[in-house]
């Protein structure tokens, strides 16, 4: 039976406020790139007047309340739950009555200045070189000898908003053999060690091209310095790390891993209930330190250190954060998901409705924003749209 949940209160510091509040200072001191300058007045100007809205006006008691749009933006942390509820809702159909891991596969920190100017080059790489590692494993006949599936969500960032790139994957536990028969993986899926060497072969075998077709932009400190010997220098070094491949145990049902990707398919840098304070000097924000036993700590940082932090996780205009692979693959899942569940015997998921937003407000934070504030009986009605003060380019959803 599900549960009513508790009303969530409004965080007394909003990331839009940290924009407002510094914005122009950190205009005047930096320069932006197209996409975080969309992604800046977006998140700021999100639910204000500037975005248009419209009027609505209790059915008992005649008051009126303004409700203004949002801004739909990926980065914003405002508008990321409602695009988390509706996507989680598509994925039912596709679920799977089998064990389903958790695998991270993490870039060396040595690399986070190279991926800084070559985002969409590298984050591609990051996806592929994560899928080639477990499809290379699942075709092996002495594994699963077969194709696998994989979702991977992009991270790009660590609690405390420093570069920390890495892909979440989701991994059902078996693979579709050539004669089109199931086969299931055990109680886990390949070792660790295994996939990070392969992990790390893979991506630097692509680096090595992209810099010998001198297909990388690179940081202008670094110019003159990754010269093809220093370059083969760098190389060595990221040979001789492990590269960190973490796989968690598997999902205990379906119903855990659908909490778990509400929780992180349409995740930001930093959410709004984390930030606790901003002022002249510095923001402050809550953060767990996974190197200090998963402590919870406070950090304060400059306006313009945060800003610059946030805005170095817009990833590219058009990007695609969460991707699929394998049967999973938007071109082949319903065919071949289709096949898996009928071997299996299982019943597939009904998808569930589409709800509108009011309905989605009610479960995500148990507030009704159709019950008017004044008298608490009647029901808001809409009437009159209030229009935009903006070319809806400057707010495009990238």
């Amino acid at each position: 039976m599900c549960t009513k949940p508790e009303p969530v209160a409004k965080p007394l510091v909003e990331l839009a406020d940290i924009f407002r509040q510094h914005g122009e200072a950190y205009y005047r001191a930096n320069r932006l790139t197209p996409e975080q300058y969309k992604v800046f007045h977006a998140i700021q100007n999100c639910r204000t007047n500037l975005l248009g809205g419209h009027a609505e006006q209790c059915n008992q008691c005649d008051f009126i309340q303004y409700s203004y749009n949002s801004c739909r933006n990926r980065h914003c942390p405002k508008c990321e739950s409602f695009k988390a509820a509706r996507w989680l809702s598509a994925r039912q159909t596709e679920l799977l009555p089998v064990c389903y891991f958790h695998v991270v596969f993490t870039l060396p920190h040595e690399l986070n200045n190279l991926v800084l100017y070559n985002k969409r080059i590298l984050y591609n790489v990051l996806f592929e070189s994560a899928w080639k590692t477990l499809k290379k494993l699942g075709k092996d006949p002495k594994r699963l000898n077969g194709e696998m599936g994989m979702l991977a969500i992009l991270h790009t960032w660590g609690q405390n908003l420093s570069q920390h790139n890495h892909a979440h994957c989701i991994v059902p536990g078996g693979a579709l053999k050539l004669n089109g028969k199931w086969n299931s993986s055990k109680k886990y899926l390949f070792p660790v060690k295994v996939m990070s060497k392969l992990f790390r072969g893979i991506f630097i075998t692509k680096l090595r091209c992209l810099y010998q077709q001198e297909a990388l932009r690179l940081p202008e400190q670094l110019t003159k310095e990754l010269t093809k010997k220093s370059f083969n220098r760098f190389i060595d070094t990221l040979m001789k790390k492990e590269w960190v491949v973490y796989a968690k145990p598997p999902f205990a049902g379906p119903e855990k891993l659908l909490n778990y990707l509400g929780r992180y398919t349409h995740k930001i840098a930093i959410s709004n209930y984390r930030i606790l304070a901003c002022d002249e000097q510095s923001v402050t924000f809550r953060w767990r330190d996974y190197a200090d036993g998963n402590k919870e700590k406070v950090m304060r940082l400059a306006p313009q250190a945060f800003i610059r932090r946030f805005l170095s996780h817009v990833v590219p205009k058009g990007f695609m954060r969460i991707r699929s692979f394998g049967f999973l693959a938007n071109a082949c899942k319903a065919k071949k998901v289709g096949k898996i569940q009928k071997q299996l015997k299982a019943k597939p998921r009904k998808s569930a409705e589409k709800k509108d937003v009011a309905t989605l407000m009610l479960e995500l934070t148990g507030k009704d924003i159709t019950l008017c504030p004044s008298c608490k009986q009647g029901q808001l009605q809409r009437i009159r749209t209030l229009p935009s003060k903006f070319n809806n380019t400057v707010f495009d959803t990238s």
